[in-house]
This record gives structure tokens, sequence and C-alpha cells, in this order.
């Protein structure tokens, strides 16, 4: 970002306080109609109220219906292929840049999705916001129940959790600036992304991902071959840093509400050890070796010549609440009671805390660390538009996922090694929470629950857990804090790899990685 974009961001932040405000506003005024109310009293009792625009449908019918026929996932790998394609084409690239076109874009192929449920799906359909439902067909040329089931399904009970806490951490972080200059040798980006794989497991990755990812880049901003450093940074910082607690990635988050104790996950350590150690040795090997010597004689004297300590600022408000927005999402879940008692957050009450949190951030907080941050809205809004297609557009496939999901376990006699492959070669393209539900009920022994790992055996938890986390990397799309920080340094002049060009480095580095880990710590517990 240059500093002719300042005001620009200035006068986007003036206008995010207001909304912020607005919106906040118009939740507690939705008090009056009694609606989170009536939302989490259906989110508890397992059920929504019946659509005025479909037919109920008994629960034990649910597993008989069809599934959306294969060729409904079109739109959704049109839309990973314009992801993938479309800026690396020369008449495009520049069309692409502008994230109305990607809205567009998205939200057009979404519409496609849609409409094959208007007009064309004819079956029994499940809706799981605010409760669990059934809707079935109705005599309508136009299924406008089978519609409102599958927004409510991706963007009601998905995208407003997945956004809402993304741009809190990325708002919230971005009011904390490190600033310094260190030399930028390989010992260095190897200590900011050692400690990244550590804040990823108490702040999320997201969080740690918005701490790091600046500092790293100003201390690289002399060198001219920094792509692949931003590529480990995505591998261990934005993903497989996350496992060791529910809080590091949404997918241990479900797992926890679902009945895994909080601190299962952290006997994933040696897992987490192996591989992000060996990616941290991989990565100095390869910068120590053929990148750094790669750098000119000019811009390694200009590195050393402008060294300057780290310096903190933001942190005492800011800090404050990243760590606030952590007990928010441990705590504020509709399904589950408060701290043991009776009373059950209402529905988007934790997203309504985490709003204000941020307005907290922009009120209290001091700006200077944000000016200086050159912060903006632009990647977390590049995310927004990308994400609302994606979530609608995958909906078929997690459908026909879910309907077939007991037939693949037995068919292919599915072991913790088969869990791990399938969940993570999932969640490297689709959202890797509900991939992990989907596998994880799946899964479910009933002469389990009530157990630690929530009804699941244990070692076969430990597979979806790795999976759904660590393959969360193999692709730009498949973890959300991947998009922003390849968003973050494209505007600070890194030339990032394209979709496939990134999917090179996880194919030859980061897969061999996870298959050894495969072969020592879950085929060989």
């Amino acid at each position: 970002m240059t500093t002719s974009d300042l005001p620009t961001a200035q006068h986007r932040r003036d206008w995010a306080l207001p909304a912020l405000l607005a919106i906040l506003a118009l939740y507690a005024a939705s008090f009056a109609w009694g609606l989170p109310q009536r939302w989490t009293a259906a989110a508890v009792a397992g059920h929504a109220e019946t659509d005025h625009d479909a037919e109920p449908v008994a629960d034990e019918e649910v597993h008989a219906a069809m599934p959306p026929p294969m060729w409904t996932v079109i739109p959704f790998v049109l839309l990973l292929a314009a992801i993938a394609v479309l800026p690396l084409i020369h008449r495009t690239e520049h069309w692409w840049e502008n994230n109305l076109n990607r809205f567009l874009v998205a939200a057009g192929l979404a519409l496609v999705a849609l409409a094959y449920y208007a007009f064309l799906h004819d079956e029994a359909l499940e809706a799981h916001w605010p409760g669990h439902a059934v809707v079935a067909p109705s005599d309508g040329a136009v299924q406008v129940g089978f519609v409102k089931a599958v927004l409510a399904n991706a963007i009601l009970s998905e995208y407003i959790p997945f956004i809402v806490l993304l741009f809190s951490l990325y708002t919230i972080a971005g009011g904390i600036r490190i600033s310094g200059d260190l030399e930028a040798t390989p010992t260095t980006n190897v200590s900011f992304m050692a400690v990244g794989g550590l804040l990823a497991s108490l702040i999320g990755t997201t969080g740690a991902a918005m701490l790091l990812v600046r500092p790293l880049l100003e201390t690289n901003r002399e060198r001219k071959h920094v792509a692949h450093t931003v590529v480990f940074f995505i591998f261990i910082v934005c993903n497989c840093g996350g496992c060791l607690l529910p809080i590091g990635d949404p997918p241990l988050f479900l797992g926890y509400l679902q009945g895994v104790d909080f601190f299962w996950t952290l006997g994933l350590w040696p897992e987490w050890l192996f591989v992000n150690g060996l990616l941290l040795a991989i990565y100095w090997l390869m910068d120590n070796f053929y990148h750094h010597p790669r750098e000119s004689v000019r811009d390694i004297e200009r590195d050393v010549e402008r060294l300057h300590r780290l310096r903190f600022s933001g942190i005492a408000v800011n800090g404050l609440l990243l760590l606030a927005v952590v007990a928010a999402v441990a705590m504020l879940d509709p399904s589950k009671p408060v701290l043991g008692t009776d009373w059950h957050p209402w529905v988007y009450f934790r997203e309504a805390v985490l709003l204000g949190l941020v307005a907290l951030s922009l009120i209290a907080g001091p700006r200077q660390p944000r000016h200086d941050n050159a912060f903006s809205y632009d990647a977390i809004i590049e995310v927004a538009a990308l994400f609302i297609g994606i979530f609608i557009c995958m909906q078929p496939a997690l459908q026909i996922l879910n309907a077939n999901g007991a037939y693949l376990v037995e068919r292919f006699d599915m072991g913790p090694g088969k869990f791990f492959w399938a969940t993570g070669a999932l969640s490297s393209f689709l959202d890797n929470a509900p991939t992990y539900l989907v596998f994880f009920q799946t899964a479910q022994d009933p002469a389990l629950v009530g157990g630690p790992t929530g009804g699941v055996p244990h070692n076969i938890l430990v597979g979806i857990s790795l999976g759904a986390v660590m393959m969360g990397a193999m692709t730009y799309i498949g973890n959300g804090p991947n998009f922003m920080v390849k968003a973050i340094a494209e505007k600070s002049g890194v030339r990032m790899p394209s979709f496939f060009g990134y999917m090179v480095y996880s194919v030859l580095i980061l897969l061999p990685i996870l298959a050894l880990m495969d072969w020592i710590f879950i085929l060989r517990p």
C-alpha cells in the first residue's frame, strides 16, 4: 500500500465505527421482536420452526432423501478455477484485482447454485439454522423453502460467524504495531515463524498471522526474494501451528462444542512439533543456501544499514481485546450453557460481543499504530467477497459428502490414516470446519459418547483433527488467513505465487512432511 492510499484507508475507518454501532443497535432492537430468544430456543431444542414455504418431513426420513447430483458441484469448481486462473490471464489479471469484480464472479456462481435448488431439486433438504429441520418440496414452481434453507445453512449458520471472527481478529490485530527492522537473515525469519506457530494455538491462526505478518514483511523489505518466506509463514502460522487448543482453528472449536475435552488437543504436540519443526528446518536450509545468497550485495548492505530494534505499540489495549475475543469464542456458544449456569448465550450474541470489541479497539485504541501499519480493510474485504460465494457454492458438495460419508467409511474400511487423508483432501478446497464435522459425526461410536473424545475413537479423531487443520495449508482457500496474508503481502509489493504456483510449494514440501507424519504418528501410534 502506498502513501497516497492512506487517505482512502482513513476514510474507510471513519465509516467503520458508525457501521459497527448501527449493527449493534439493530441487534439490540431485535430483542423487542424476540428474534434472538426464539432462535436460541430453536438451537437449544435442536429443531427449527417449520418453514412456511415447504412441508416438514419427519427426522427419520432425512437419510432417505437423495443428495444433489454430482454435477451440482460445477459452480464451486468454476469458482475455484476463477480464483486460480483469472489472475494469470493478461486480459483479466487487473480486472480481477478489483474486489467488486471478485464479488460479482462469486455471487454470480452462487446464484447458479441457488437456481438449482429453486427449480430442479425435488428431494427433502436439511436445514441447520437456527436449529435442525427438514424441508420438503412444495407444490409451487419455485422452491422458495429450499433456497431459504440453503442460504440459512451457508450464510446464517456458517459465513457470518466465520467472517465476523476473521474481521475481529484482523481489525484488532491491525491496531497493534510491532515496528522495527531486524536483519533479514534465515534465522530471523525462522524466529518470526516459530513465535507465530506458538501464538497460533493461543490466539488463533488469524490473530497470530495478522499480528506478525507486517513486521515480517518490514524486516524483509530490502530483500527481493520474499515470496517463499510468506508461503512458509502461511504453512506454519496460518495453519499447522494452530492444532494445540480448540481456539487455534475453527474445526477444533467445533470438536470442542461436540464434546471433545478442551485440553485433548494438547496431546497432538508431537505431531505439531514434528511438522512445524521440519517446516522451519527446510525453510532455513532453503533460505540460507539458495534464496539469501541470490540477494544483491547492495540489498544486503541496505538491510544491514537500516536495522532497528523491535518496538511494540497499541498492545496495552488491543492485546487485551484479542484475549477477550478468544474468551468470547470459547464461552459464548448458543448450544452450551455458560459456566455451568442454565443460560445459553443468544444466537449471534457472540458475534455482537466480537463486533463490540472491535468498536472498543477503534474508540479506545491508539490511532498511530494503525496509521503506521498502513492499515486498510482491503484484505478482509477480499476474503469476504470471495468466501460468500464459496460458502454458497460448496453446499451441494457438503450435502453429497454428508449423505455418502457413512458409505465411504464402510466401503473403504477407513482407519485413522484414511480419515486423515479424506478430511485433509476435502479441507484443502472446502471449508475445513464443516468437513471436520461431517467426518466427526460419521466416526462417532455411541459407546464412547461422554468421554474426552466426544464419542470418536482416539486415533480416528487424531486423523480427522490433523487433516482438517494442517491440510488447510494446501491451497490459498483452505483457510481464511491464507488469503488475507497473501493479500497483505501483495499490497506490500511481494509478488506472490499464483494459485497453482502456491500448490507447487505445498505439494513438493508440505505434502511429503504430512505423509511422513501420517506414517510415524497416525498409522503407527
